[in-house]
């Protein structure tokens, strides 16, 4: 997608979200060479902080391939910002509904007319302690090995310092003015699966792999190594009721 396909609704959304991006925060983009310059793709991005989607597509906005992403339904319905998904076509995610199939379709719709769908593969901001990279949903990969696209791993860093998720204060922290990364990477090799039957464990296996590139990504921005093991929110919660139990019952 050239700029000239960019679109008056997500040209509307720059024109009010850049400017305080610009003047709010230092930004520090690398890897934008790795964004397809036509065809349909898939970003597959870690998420931090609830400002990091705005940090995200002022990167991949900057290099004239706009990303669609996959939205809670009810954003649809709330005003204004209801408007503006719908105006720059993000898709709507209806959860445990009959319609639970149509954000997969209109994913797979989108990147066969040449687009970029974008993908939280933890599904929500990351648990992690450390705030790395959790457990991945095999959303992403279901659709990449239909697809046979390419899939590009981002990692992202600095909104999380701004707006840390779940702090008990729910502060911004503007200042000292900070930096926002966004770092993409080469794509992701997941030829190996694309003639194999796509059980539950070739899709896990293959949502590994990707979790584990953007992960690698953000070791490099981070310059720091992250857990040998990602974080399982699943697990975790299981293990704090089972802990829970336990004390009841002594």
């Amino acid at each position: 997608m050239s700029r000239r396909k960019i679109g008056f609704w997500y040209r509307l959304a720059a024109v009010i979200a850049k400017p305080p991006l610009l003047v709010l925060f230092k930004r520090d983009w690398r890897g934008a060479e790795h964004i397809p310059v036509d065809g349909g793709f898939i970003t597959a991005v870690n998420h931090n902080s609830y400002l990091d989607p705005l940090s995200y597509a002022h990167f991949q906005y900057n290099t004239g391939r706009v990303p669609r992403f996959l939205a809670k339904a009810p954003l649809f319905s709330t005003p204004f910002v209801g408007m503006m998904l719908r105006g720059t076509r993000q898709i709507p995610v209806y959860r445990e509904t009959t319609n639970a199939l149509d954000a997969y379709r209109a994913a797979v719709g989108a990147i066969e007319r040449g687009d970029c769908v974008a993908f939280y593969p933890e599904g929500t901001i990351t648990r992690d302690p450390g705030m790395w990279p959790m457990a991945g949903k095999t959303g992403a990969a279901r659709i990449a090995l239909e697809t046979k696209v390419p899939v590009i791993p981002v990692a992202q860093w600095g909104a999380n310092l701004v707006m840390p998720p779940y702090a008990e204060e729910n502060k911004v922290r503007l200042f000292p003015r900070k930096t926002l990364i966004v770092q993409a990477g080469p794509p992701v090799d997941l030829s190996r699966f694309y003639d194999r039957e796509p059980t539950p464990e070739v899709l896990r296996e293959a949502t590994e792999v990707i979790m584990s590139a953007i992960t690698g990504l953000l070791e490099d921005v981070r310059g720091e190594k992250a857990p040998d093991e990602p974080w399982d929110h699943g697990k975790a919660r299981e293990e704090q009721r089972r802990k829970a139990a336990g004390e009841g019952h002594k």
